[in-house]
């Protein structure tokens, strides 16, 4: 080949581009040409062109013209042919022509780059320090994905992609996968050239560009920028197979300009912690790199580890421990030679160790010098790395802020409402010593994701951020006692402030449930410190609306002993805690025990707090409820008649506790049968809560849900039905599917659809909500007991007598196991009787109240 004029080796690419278009005709290329602005091939002119009847090189414009006609002729003919790069090859194959033809000893592209010839005898060179294969690799389904998205090597031109960019949190594995992918490529002989560039920076990029055109091209070391672009040409026209990994790219601008060009032959892998916009392009694929699956994790650990996993118990304490450390690759990786390191420290010790929140992971994992596979760091330096990075985005400083807030809350997902609350950007505000809007807090969600220290779920807006646990543990050790307490404070005021009075659907509730649990549980001591934190008591009556009656009164018992001991007998917070563990006690069927505790509360509330207060007015409120529950009605309606005047002195007559307080007295004076009066009193109140507070608001959704049902007792069923369909719309809506009263509230429709007429269409709504409320709250909650006894019921009145036995005696088993034999509605379920919402106006099981029943009012 290297005997052949310039003329002809010219003329052979030429060829070869026009083949890759599909063998476009003479004719076909000169009517592409034409059909351009500014044509500039004759049929002359081409002929001579691709047939090297030239003396002088042809100009670069006829090149170009021909380049451009075989592209749109390939696009016509459904081919996809790269114009930039094909137009790159052929300006570097027209300036070699240049050059020979000037002078005819000048070297040919063939004499100045490594031979393509056949694949057995190319030589093969790497380039960069690959790191070896981590100890107990899993291969893991990414890394077919990876291996998919690059193609096969002897695919035609133009398949798969080019690039695949790893993402992932650091320590998810990014670099031992993209490393394990280059060491399978080179020892099956896939590519010719590897190229591993650690690519923390531009300049280190361009650096070992340098290095290589240098070493393989023969570039002149002291043109450094003409180097790298030789390179970038040659990889685009070269037959050689090559691989270029771009390992823990730190930021993404840096590539720009230097991403190696496409190529049939060429493969790129970019490992990185950063999402960014200017990772995205033709040809790249972006792979999220999650973290390793259970059964992935056990068998790492089990290889790694094999005299801890020869027994059942040995390996069930290592899946364990994979769970404690959330799977994360690194994380297990350096536990695992923690472990080696530590002969005589059993798994269940070390378990132990890591459950113990006052030990740091510094304390949990090996230092610097005892990293396994290489390590560059540990775990918590990885992410300090990231975070450093994260903060100095715009807006400055607010990505360590932020993140420090997330390290307290639930590693599921911390609702956007809480992180949005003008409490998180006046506590930013005082830690970053500057104005800080809402938009900042949410510019700093943005940059932790950009370096993938957290997931954003936008449309889980109540599960929209989301951080690993060993991540949040490793920005805690990094608090100083002061930062903490101040942080775990300011964490506790947004959970307060997104949690309002109660009128939140069902899913932000159990996030604000689960985020306030998983405060308490880091950082329990804080909120205790100088005073309980009102949070607290908003879990407690969390609870026991939702009808978690046992975890309620666990808690609320917790709390009041707590408050006693630290605050007092007559501290505020105790007597509150009294009042929550009152008002569980008779949710829990004893309002008999529920009125004597009230009555003995109001007594130390007068005497600690005074009569006019707040606290005292909401006891003597809860009393009176529960007075008319016991059955004490007609004392009930004259201590409402008498505080109702009170409140409205001292709160208010727009007061929702005043506006609580005339709920429950139409309520009680139901329960005494006075269905007008009830009536009339509800009647009032509707169109005042719909204008004092909004349509939507809970107390409001309630006093209308009763109003309906006092339609029905007064013998208007289909007036009821009607009513309560709009209600349950309206329930679903504002709370939710999933909320105890939006299920309650279809419960109280089937029912007076069957009242109506139609029993048969009672039992079908009353079985598809019964299969509802089972996945939604489970088969043990209250509710679902309530459904299942409403359901056998109307199975009698449709007249299937056997089924409805059946299901009487299955759910007469489960009350007296989950509430007791004397409970009220054992006793009502075991005299085959309808629950309690068919029975009575305010009453549906558990109690939907205004006040006293509803412990978030």
């Amino acid at each position: 080949m290297g005997e052949r004029a310039p003329q002809e080796r010219f003329v052979e690419r030429l060829k070869r581009v026009r083949a890759a278009a599909g063998g476009p005709s003479q004719a076909d290329l000169l009517k592409a040409d034409q059909a351009r602005e500014h044509p500039r091939l004759t049929r002359s002119s081409l002929s001579d062109l691709l047939n090297g009847k030239f003396t002088r090189p042809p100009p670069w414009e006829r090149v170009e013209a021909f380049t451009t006609a075989c592209v749109q002729t390939a696009r016509d003919r459904g081919i996809h042919l790269p114009l930039v790069q094909v137009a790159q090859r052929l300006r570097l194959d027209h300036d070699i022509l240049t050059e020979q033809l000037v002078d005819p000893g000048a070297p040919t592209a063939e004499d100045r780059v490594p031979q393509d010839g056949p694949r057995g005898s190319r030589p093969r060179r790497r380039f960069g320090a690959v790191p070896p294969r981590a100890g107990g690799f899993q291969h893991r389904a990414v890394a077919r994905v990876l291996d998919d998205s690059v193609g096969d090597t002897d695919a035609p031109a133009l398949a798969g992609a080019t690039a695949t960019v790893l993402i992932g949190l650091g320590g998810a594995g990014k670099t031992q996968l993209a490393g394990d992918y280059a060491h399978t490529q080179w020892d099956e002989g896939r590519v010719d050239l590897l190229m591993w560039i650690s690519a923390g920076s531009r300049d280190a990029i361009t650096s070992a560009y340098i290095d290589v055109a240098v070493e393989l091209l023969g570039q002149n070391p002291t043109q450094p920028e003409r180097a790298w672009r030789r390179l970038l040409e040659w990889l685009a026209e070269t037959g050689t197979r090559w691989l270029i990994v771009l390992d823990d790219l730190q930021t993404p601008a840096d590539l720009s300009g230097l991403w190696p060009p496409y190529s049939p032959n060429g493969r790129v892998v970019v490992t990185t912690r950063c999402r960014d916009a200017a990772l995205q392009g033709d040809r790249r694929r972006i792979v999220d790199v999650e973290l390793f699956a259970p059964d992935e994790a056990l068998a790492y650990l089990a290889e790694k580890l094999p005299d801890r996993a020869r027994t059942g118990t040995g390996i069930a304490e290592l899946a364990g421990l994979a769970d404690d450390l959330g799977y994360l690759p690194l994380a297990l990786a350096q536990a695992a030679a923690y472990l080696i390191n530590k002969p005589l420290l059993s798994c269940r010790d070390y378990r132990a160790k890591i459950a113990d929140r006052r030990t740091t992971l510094a304390e949990l994992l090996p230092g610097e010098k005892h990293l396994p596979d290489e390590h560059a760091r540990t775990v918590a330096a990885t992410w300090a790395l990231s975070t450093e990075a994260a903060d100095r985005l715009e807006p400055v400083g607010a990505a360590r802020s932020v993140l420090e807030l997330l390290s307290l809350l639930d590693p599921a997902g911390v609702p956007i409402a809480v992180l949005t609350a003008d409490v998180v950007a006046q506590y930013l505000a005082s830690r970053l010593e500057r104005d800080v809007a809402a938009e900042d807090v949410v510019g700093g969600l943005e940059c932790l994701q950009r370096f993938s220290l957290l997931t954003l779920e936008p449309d889980q807006a109540h599960r929209a951020a989301r951080v690993h646990a060993l991540v949040q543990r490793a920005v805690r050790d990094t608090l100083s006692p002061i930062d903490f307490a101040a942080l775990a404070r300011g964490a506790a005021d947004a959970l307060q402030a997104a949690w309002g009075d109660f009128d939140v659907e069902q899913d932000l509730m159990l996030a604000l449930r689960s985020n306030t649990t998983a405060l308490q549980d880091v950082a329990g001591e804080h909120l205790w410190q100088p005073h309980p934190h009102p949070v607290l008591l908003l879990l407690v009556r969390s609870l026991g609306n939702a009808g978690l009656l046992s975890s309620g009164i666990s808690l609320g018992g917790a709390l009041h002993h707590r408050a006693l001991i630290q605050c007092g007998p007559g501290h505020r917070d105790t007597l509150s805690a009294r009042r929550c563990c009152a008002v569980f006690s008779g949710l829990g069927g004893d309002a008999a025990g529920a009125v004597a505790a009230l009555e003995e509360l109001l007594v130390d509330s007068l005497r600690y707090l005074g009569p006019d207060d707040f606290d005292t007015l909401r006891t003597r409120s809860a009393l009176a409820n529960w007075k008319g529950t016991a059955g004490d009605v007609v004392d009930a309606i004259a201590a409402f008649e008498q505080l109702i005047p009170e409140l409205e002195q001292v709160m208010g007559p727009d007061h929702r506790e005043t506006l609580a307080a005339r709920h429950n007295l139409a309520a009680t004076r139901e329960t005494a049968g006075d269905i007008a009066g009830a009536t009339t009193a509800l009647e009032q109140l509707v169109p005042h809560l719909r204008r004092v507070l909004r349509p939507d608001n809970r107390l409001t959704l309630a006093s209308r849900h009763d109003l309906a049902i006092l339609r029905g007792r007064a013998g208007d069923a289909a007036g009821a039905t009607a009513a309560l369909e709009g209600l349950a719309a309206d329930y679903h809506r504002v709370l939710g599917a999933d909320h105890p009263d939006t299920l309650s509230s279809r419960a109280d429709l089937a029912h007076w659809r069957g009242e109506a007429g139609d029993a048969t269409e009672a039992v079908i709504r009353l079985r598809q909500l019964l299969a509802d409320t089972r996945e939604a709250l489970g088969s043990d909650h209250l509710h679902t007991l309530a459904i299942r006894a409403a359901f056998a019921t109307w199975l009698r009145k449709a007249g299937d007598a056997a089924s409805a036995d059946a299901e009487f005696e299955r759910v007469f088993g489960d009350h007296v196991r989950i509430l007791g034999s004397d409970h009220p509605e054992t006793v009502a379920v075991g005299e085959n009787l309808p629950p309690s919402f068919t029975r009575h106006l305010s009453r549906p099981f558990p109690p939907r109240k205004g006040s006293s029943g509803e412990l978030g009012a």
